[in-house]
């Protein structure tokens, strides 16, 4: 059965092209914004299922529908794609050497529209971060890659990839948990 991945996210296309899987890709373009919850924790489940409820009525034959969503959440505190430079620089220099990790929280929902099952599920990845030298920082704010990810961070990127350690698996850090997927779509079938 085809496979639709509700993301437009390069990191998500990139991690299960390479696990083998043929998708397409469409996106909601829900305002995520709109979309809150006081158990941060919460927050990415209620996402993928906004983007899941948004994209089945345009699925007109039979498919598994992929959708998800990632929070990072530090010291109790939501951290989403930086607002600007000033909002990126504070992310990166409150991590450096923090005993507290950036936990990447991710809602994924799988949807069958043949069969109508669907389920939605969490899995969560801790990245912590050595201390990280103010140039590397300046480093990696001028990528630009920062402002397009949850928390103002790659963990995978070179820039950063030697100031952090992962509890959990990279692929659940960079938005796809692989083994979640996987396992829903399993379940749903």
């Amino acid at each position: 059965m085809k496979i639709i991945l509700g993301s437009q996210s390069e990191n998500r296309k990139h991690i299960l092209t390479e696990a083998g899987y043929v998708f397409d890709v469409m996106v909601s373009n829900i305002d995520e914004k709109a979309i809150r919850h006081e158990d941060l924790y919460e927050l990415p489940l209620r996402l993928s299922k906004a983007k899941a409820e948004a994209l089945l009525p345009r699925i007109k034959e039979p498919a598994f529908l992929i959708t998800a969503d990632q929070v990072v959440v530090w010291n109790g505190e939501l951290r989403e794609k930086p607002a600007n430079a000033e909002e990126a620089r504070r992310y990166l220099e409150t991590f450096s050497g923090s005993e507290y990790p950036a936990e990447c929280v991710n809602g994924i929902t799988v949807t069958n529209t043949e069969n109508g099952k669907s389920l939605t599920e969490r899995e969560m990845s801790k990245v912590f971060f050595s201390q990280i030298p103010q140039e590397t920082i300046e480093m990696f704010l001028q990528s630009g890659i920062g402002f397009q990810k949850a928390g103002g961070f790659d963990a995978n990127h070179p820039i950063l990839k030697s100031f952090t350690r992962i509890e959990g698996t990279l692929d659940s850090v960079l938005g796809m948990p692989l083994d979640l997927v996987k396992r829903l779509l399993n379940e749903v079938t």
